[in-house]
């Protein structure tokens, strides 16, 4: 179940909740569209269909089948309006128990932020937040993201409705991902590139959402790389507050491995050299399962002014990665070393894991001790090329460990999808291979 949310009236919620059960549709998937705002429903106006029958005539899951008429431009959409105000529904109770599991379940919360929006949040298993690009609405949209936190319901990410582009304001929210931007047409149903703006925001969330992502069992205190290889050679992951370098060469692919943690949790990625677009791009067309980060680009001009400000407004168990931290190495050895501290200190506080790549240059950074010093864990990927036709090996090596990571053995990992065992030499160390 989706709850489409906005603390301001007019962002589009009830658009944006028809547009994604329209191309949940247009997938093979069956989906319902139902209106949780009793005091201003608007979602059997914009469908096009009755005002009843509505949520109260629905008794159990199978009913609702029966009950929701169909949209007008989707065979295999339901749309059922809100109760009626004198309606004696209790609106979280039947959202409940609403449909099968077969269904996708898209709610139109009502605006603002009272206990009316309250009940279709708590019972939704995750929100999307839409906005347009003004003050009030931006204003508004982070108050449903607070309200979301506190709920503790995931935040799969913004929509954006009739932006031209992303604003300051929407890059600085930490680990609420641009899910894509609706343009600014007259008929958001039928237009064209509105409908294909909708079906890239559900192929995003079918393909990049992690929030259905069932992993293994392991002791609570530790938290999972995204890696399941790896995570099972480390008893579940790594301590709360870990700060991990990753060294290797430039060429080594190494980015791919930033990507694949991002399935495990939220992510704040800063990038030091690349655009965000060129991230975010590297990111959606991964072959990897990989998460939806928030990213954000520093200047190296005042770089860790901006740090600062990026761990100030870090959540509490959100992975941070820092592509690449070689850029920071070669700054003033005095204020790395005051960053180095801050990460540690902002990494315990939120209880999260750091990600810090430090490529491999044939001169080595003047603070890449620094580095390695403060380093919970140093992992080195090496990547070792067989000639035209003999194929890419890449070995994981754990140089550094704290704490007893009890890994010693060959783990499988790859970059492209494919699996192959690599024999690790006796004279190595603790080793993690992809082949």
């Amino acid at each position: 179940m989706i709850a489409i949310a906005g603390a301001k009236g007019g962002c589009g919620k009830t658009t944006t909740t028809l547009g994604l059960a329209e191309a949940f549709g247009r997938t093979g998937t069956p989906a319902l569209a139902v209106d949780a705002d009793r005091q201003l429903p608007n979602l059997h106006v914009r469908a096009g269909i009755d005002r009843e029958p509505t949520l109260a005539a629905v008794d159990g899951g199978d009913g609702v089948l029966q009950i929701a008429q169909r949209d007008p431009r989707s065979s295999n959409v339901g749309v059922l309006p809100a109760p009626k105000p004198s309606d004696q529904v209790d609106v979280d109770t039947a959202l409940e128990g609403l449909a099968p599991d077969s269904i996708q379940l898209v709610i139109d919360c009502p605006s603002g932020a009272g206990p009316d929006v309250v009940d279709p949040l708590s019972v939704a298993d995750a929100v999307i937040v839409v906005t347009t690009d003004d003050e009030r609405s931006l204003e508004a949209a982070e108050t449903t993201i607070e309200m979301a936190n506190r709920l503790g319901v995931p935040i799969l990410g913004v929509v954006l409705n009739r932006c031209a582009d992303v604003s300051d304001a929407v890059r600085s929210w930490v680990d609420v991902p641009v899910l894509g931007r609706v343009p600014d047409v007259e008929s958001p149903l039928s237009a064209a590139d509105a409908r294909t703006a909708y079906d890239e925001i559900v192929h995003t969330l079918q393909t990049k959402n992690a929030t259905d992502r069932t992993p293994p069992e392991y002791a609570d205190e530790l938290l999972e790389t995204g890696i399941d290889a790896l995570d099972r050679r480390l008893g579940g992951g790594f301590l709360p507050g870990t700060v991990v370098a990753l060294t290797a060469d430039p060429a080594s692919q190494a980015e791919q491995l930033l990507y694949q943690t991002t399935a495990a949790r939220g992510t704040l990625y800063v990038t030091a050299w690349r655009s965000e677009r060129n991230v975010d791009r590297a990111i959606e067309t991964s072959t990897l399962e990989t998460g939806s980060p928030t990213v954000r680009r520093i200047d190296r001009e005042g770089a860790f002014d901006q740090l600062d400000e990026v761990l100030g407004k870090l959540p509490d168990g959100a992975n941070l990665i820092v592509d690449t931290a070689t850029a920071l190495e070669r700054r003033d050895r005095d204020d790395y070393v005051a960053f180095m501290n801050a990460l540690k200190d902002r990494m315990v506080e939120t209880s999260g894991v750091a990600f810090l790549y430090c490529t491999t240059p044939d001169s080595a950074p003047e603070n890449r001790s620094i580095t390695t010093h403060f380093a919970d864990v140093v992992l080195d990927l090496e990547t070792t090329s067989h000639g035209p036709d003999g194929g890419v090996e890449h070995s994981l090596s754990a140089l550094k460990h704290r704490s007893d990571c009890g890994f010693s053995e060959t783990i499988e990992l790859a970059f492209d999808g494919t699996t192959n065992a690599i024999t690790v030499p006796a004279d190595r160390g603790p080793s993690v291979r992809s082949g």
